[in-house]
């Protein structure tokens, strides 16, 4: 490990027994921090989700629904090429938060510099493939004809403009690490605005600027993560926070060896879940879209609920996830369980409350994406009705994964979640599909996401997955 900075180490070894360091989320009330931290996450999240609907309400409104379905294709494309950059931001931010429970802010800034650099290596090297292949990307899932023009447009846009969402990404993440949730949401809040302005004016055009149709909605998008990206990096300096890089520290973009094993070892099987996971989606997608156009269009709309309803788990997780990780860099292992155990209940309480409320209100709901007149509406209500329920499981194994995350333990999460989607959720698809029909799409929902629950349980509770930090 590089040198410390003498004066920075003094002053964090000088700190006030029983003090409150800004970010410090080992100390104080359990429910308190964990409600305190998270909010911002979730309001980050709900502002993320909802600019994303409102995005597919206009190009739903503006474009009709090929062009809704074509977004929910290029959508799951993209979260399916840059899943490995997803897990190896998630490793980072675990590292982030051990070294700042530690108080080591050097080797905390050494692993962020090394997150950060693998991580836009690896976007660059994305969107340049994928603008190559994205035709066969979109042909493998078998998007509808009508869609496929457009969905090509989007997508490209998206792959060349990559690396900015990356790095706002990584930066959002290693900040939470560091127990700072605040300055991501401002940089969400900046960029919300941004591509609520952008995106009607650049798919319609106005004036001088030219209209882009689809096109313009993911330029819209780029141009409003960049600017989000560009505020996070003003407030780091300007508030000289623990992932500031200056001078000789700036080498630090550079991997270095020690945090680069970590960070690839730990990275690779969080970033196969989230493989495993958007492969079973883009295979689910393929098998919608063998249901026709509007079966498309309903699970497009579908997904835009169901973002919603997922945010309280990504946001307790992330945030009990980053209080393990500080919680052991700090040595303090016995406050390990309480914290997940108030986030498994606190999340459940506002995980539950929202299901109920996507389905009670589904018509009107479902109507902003569709119109309220859409054929592909009674599929849609009889989307949520069945698959709602999957949510609420998988809320549970985010919580118990993300404390196991913030050990070192990752095999063990990626087995559970391969068993759940494809012996289990696939499995039920086509082992029941004669027998129901396109029902058995539905119902593969819930049937995979109680299986990754009933594992991740058991091996929470029966595993051995607390000696992964001993092997660090």
């Amino acid at each position: 490990m590089s040198e410390a900075v003498p004066m920075e180490a003094e002053a964090l070894a000088e700190r006030t027994p029983g003090k409150t360091e800004r970010g410090d989320l080992t100390q104080g009330p359990i429910l308190r921090t964990l409600l305190l931290f998270s909010l911002p996450m979730l309001l980050s999240n709900v502002l993320q989700t909802l600019n994303g609907s409102i995005n597919t309400i206009w190009v739903g409104r503006l474009l009709g629904e090929s062009a809704l379905a074509a977004t929910a294709n290029a959508n799951l494309v993209m979260f399916l090429v840059i899943a490995a950059t997803i897990g190896l931001g998630m490793a980072t931010t675990v590292r982030v938060g051990q070294h700042f429970g530690a108080r080591d802010i050097q080797a905390l800034r050494a692993t962020f510099g090394t997150g950060l650099g693998l991580c836009m290596a690896l976007s660059a090297v994305t969107g340049a493939l994928g603008w190559i292949f994205s035709p066969a990307l979109l042909n493998a899932l078998a998007t509808p004809e009508a869609s496929v023009k457009e969905a090509l447009a989007y997508l490209r846009v998206i792959f060349v403009t990559v690396p900015f969402g990356v790095m706002s990404m990584v930066i959002s993440m290693a900040l939470r690490g560091a127990g700072d949730s605040r300055t991501p949401l401002y940089a969400m809040i900046l960029t919300v605005m941004l591509d609520i302005v952008l995106n009607p004016l650049l798919i319609m055009g106005l004036g001088p600027v030219p209209s882009l149709g689809i096109a313009g909605s993911a330029m819209a998008t780029a141009f409003a993560n960049f600017s989000g990206t560009l505020f996070q990096i003003r407030q780091i300096y300007r508030k000289d926070l623990p992932l500031r890089l200056r001078g000789a520290e700036l080498r630090y973009v550079f991997p270095r060896s020690e945090e680069l094993r970590y960070i690839v070892t730990k990275g690779v099987p969080m970033g196969a879940q989230m493989l495993l996971f958007s492969s079973a989606g883009v295979i689910m997608i393929g098998l919608v879209n063998r249901e026709g156009l509007n079966a498309a269009a309903a699970y497009g709309a579908s997904l835009q609920l169901w973002n919603y309803l997922q945010m309280p788990a990504f946001a307790v997780g992330s945030a009990v996830s980053a209080m393990v990780a500080q919680t052991l860099g700090a040595g303090n292992h016995a406050r390990v369980g309480a914290v997940t155990r108030v986030g498994v209940l606190s999340n459940l309480a506002m995980t539950t409350t929202l299901a109920a409320i996507i389905v009670l209100a589904d018509h009107p709901l479902l109507a902003l994406f569709l119109g309220g007149n859409s054929p592909a509406m009674p599929i849609a209500e009889r989307i949520q009705l069945i698959c709602t329920c999957a949510y609420l499981f998988m809320s549970v194994t985010m919580i118990l994964s993300g404390t196991m995350r913030a050990y070192g333990a990752v095999v063990a999460p990626l087995v559970i979640m391969a068993i759940a989607l494809y012996p289990a959720r696939l499995g039920f698809y086509y082992a029941l599909y004669p027998q129901i029909g396109g029902d058995a799409v539905w119902w593969a929902f819930p049937v995979g996401g109680m299986a990754s629950m009933l594992l991740t349980i058991a091996y929470y509770t029966k595993g051995n997955w607390r000696r992964a930090l001993a092997k660090d």
